[in-house]
C-alpha cells in the first residue's frame, strides 16, 4: 500500500523512496528542487502536475503549496534554495532538464557531508546558475476548477489509454460536447486532444523509466501503434521515446 507523508525536511538530502510513496500538500518558505537521480515522480500544484524522470527535475518557488507522488523505486534528491536567493529563477513551478554540470552539483549537494566552509553554498550556487539558464520544459498538466471538465479529466486520470471521444465522456459528465471543448480551450489553454497527448505522455514516461518497452508503453497508454505514440512523445518532450530511454541508461 502506498505510503503517505507530512514532510518535515528543512534541508538539502537523499534518499530512496518505494513506489508509490507519496507526500502530502505542504508549502516551504524556500525554494524547493526535487531531483530523482533514478526512477520517476510527480509534482502537483493548484496549477496542474509536472512529471519528472531521472533527465528532468521539478522546481518550486517558495510559498507555493504542492505534493509529490513517487514512481517505481526512486532515488530522490531535494535541493533547498533560500528564499533570498530564488530572484533569478523562475516565479512558478516548472520542469527543467538535468543538464551534466546540474545533475553532478545536486548529487554532490546531497550526497556528501561539508567538507571544508562554505563548499554546500559555492555548488548552490552552482545549482542556481545551471537553473537560470536551463529552459522550461513542456511537460506541464493544468488541472480544471470547472466540475464538469473535472469530470471528464478524472475518468482520463483513471485510465489515461481510454480511447472515449469527448462526446463520449461529456455523456458521463453532463455536459455537452462543445461546452466541454470550450472549457479545454478557456480553462486548460489546449484542447481536449493536447490536453490528454500530454497526460498520456506524463504516464508513457513512467512506464519507460520502468523499463517497460516502446511498444508496449504505446499500448498501455492508448495509442494504436508505436510510430504515432513517438510522434506525439517527440512533440511533447523534444525526443523520442527511444532516445530517452538510452539517456536514462547512460545516467
Amino acid at each position: 500500500m502506498p505510503e503517505t507523508s507530512h514532510p518535515k525536511t528543512t534541508s538539502s538530502g537523499g534518499g530512496w523512496l518505494d513506489h508509490g510513496y507519496h507526500v502530502d500538500a505542504h508549502t516551504h518558505a524556500d525554494g524547493q528542487l526535487v531531483y530523482a537521480a533514478s526512477g520517476a515522480f510527480a509534482t502537483s500544484t493548484e496549477r496542474g502536475t509536472w512529471v519528472a524522470p531521472a533527465t528532468r527535475a521539478t522546481w518550486t518557488p517558495p510559498g507555493f503549496e504542492h505534493s509529490h507522488r513517487f514512481y517505481g523505486r526512486t532515488d530522490v534528491r531535494l535541493v533547498i534554495i533560500p528564499a533570498e536567493l530564488c530572484g533569478a529563477l523562475v516565479p512558478h513551478p516548472s520542469v527543467v532538464a538535468v543538464s551534466p554540470l546540474l545533475r553532478e552539483a545536486v548529487l554532490a549537494l546531497t550526497d556528501r557531508p561539508e567538507s571544508r566552509p562554505g563548499a554546500h553554498a559555492r555548488l548552490r550556487a552552482v545549482v542556481i546558475d545551471e537553473l537560470a539558464e536551463t529552459p522550461e520544459l513542456s511537460l506541464h498538466l493544468p488541472e480544471p476548477r470547472d466540475p464538469r471538465l473535472r469530470a471528464v479529466t478524472d475518468l482520463l486520470h483513471a485510465d489515461p489509454g481510454r480511447a472515449s471521444t469527448l462526446t463520449d465522456l461529456g455523456r458521463l459528465a453532463g455536459a455537452s460536447e462543445r461546452t466541454l471543448s470550450r472549457l479545454f480551450d478557456t480553462e486548460l489553454g489546449m484542447s481536449f486532444h493536447r490536453w490528454r497527448t500530454v497526460l498520456r505522455v506524463h504516464h508513457a514516461l513512467i512506464h519507460l523509466t520502468n523499463g517497460v518497452s516502446v511498444t508496449d508503453t504505446a499500448i498501455a497508454c492508448g495509442w494504436s501503434n508505436p510510430s504515432s505514440f513517438i510522434d506525439a512523445f517527440s512533440s511533447v518532450t523534444g525526443q523520442t521515446p527511444g532516445r530517452y530511454q538510452a539517456g536514462l541508461q547512460r545516467s
